[in-house]
């Protein structure tokens, strides 16, 4: 499926099941490192040392994760490419700009800790476990009783309200509400599965297993996600200016690349448990 509007990448802290996106699941996904003691980057050899010889200074897989993650984490890449994303061939613009790269690779960090919930990239300025509070606060609570689970919700432009049951969150901005990666409405998508009524596809039994009401705790997880929504909205056009900057200056050419050895196209050996006290590799 073609990339659509929205971010061509997005993150997460954990590992994805095969339902994920569009039940796509593990196809697409890209580990920052190829082992779980973080040892080894999923990066083509020799690209970290050639970045660092060319900027004057290390080059961290962190690094590159935060640049990548900027130029393509926002709706412009896709939207200016989307000719090129036609066949899902996603292409990053690798500048020779040192102080650009580091810029890039600063705020694509913050985005990162920004989408994993505060649990990746973690930094002084990047707490642990927060998500930095919004605009959006629960103006009237969902009710917590059973008979009273909500069933719809709605959003009301003008007043930029979203209202859940009988409850009330605001203001929320027609871009947050909107959001969307490749066709899937984030807000939408998040309520959908937590009505009484539940929306998306059943993968198992499992999924009738669920709240009988509405728990605080859905409350604080919308309101988070909001969060999370505007401060990424707002930070789109920062995005943008970085982007027309890698593409106006001078860019790495193909051939100035390391090449990529056959190893580096192999799946990495994992380990697989084999009873409590043996392991043994899985190939």
């Amino acid at each position: 499926m073609p990339l659509n509007e929205g971010p061509a990448l997005t993150a997460a802290a954990a590992i994805l099941d095969r339902h994920h996106f569009c039940n796509r699941g593990g196809k697409d996904i890209l580990p920052l490192y190829r082992d779980s003691a973080a040892k080894e980057p999923n990066i083509l050899p020799g690209l970290l040392d050639l970045l660092s010889g060319e900027y004057g200074k290390a080059v961290s897989p962190e690094d590159l994760a935060g640049y990548v993650y900027t130029l393509l984490a926002q709706p412009e890449y896709t939207s200016r490419f989307a000719r090129e994303l036609g066949n899902r061939q996603v292409r990053v613009p690798l500048t020779r700009d040192g102080k650009l790269f580091t810029k890039a690779a600063e705020f694509g960090k913050t985005l990162l800790w920004l989408h994993t919930y505060g649990e990746r990239l973690t930094a002084k300025d990047r707490p642990a476990g927060e998500v930095p509070e919004g605009k959006a606060k629960c103006m009237v609570g969902v009710s917590e009783s059973e008979e009273l689970y909500p069933n719809e919700f709605s959003y009301d432009e003008g007043s930029r309200t979203l209202h859940v049951g009988d409850g009330k969150f605001g203001p929320v901005e027609p871009e947050v509400f909107e959001f969307e990666v490749s066709g899937l409405k984030v807000v939408k998508s998040w309520l959908g599965y937590r009505m009484k009524e539940r929306s998306g596809k059943k993968s198992s039994p499992l999924d009738d297993i669920r709240s009988q009401s509405w728990p605080r705790q859905f409350t604080r997880e919308l309101l988070e996600l909001l969060w999370v929504l505007e401060k990424t909205v707002e930070g789109h056009p920062a995005q943008k200016k970085i982007l027309d900057a890698v593409l106006e200056g001078k860019l790495f050419e193909a051939n100035q690349l390391p090449a990529v050895p056959d190893a580096a196209r192999q799946a990495p050996k994992v380990m697989r448990a084999v009873d409590s006290n043996q392991a043994e590799l899985e190939f």
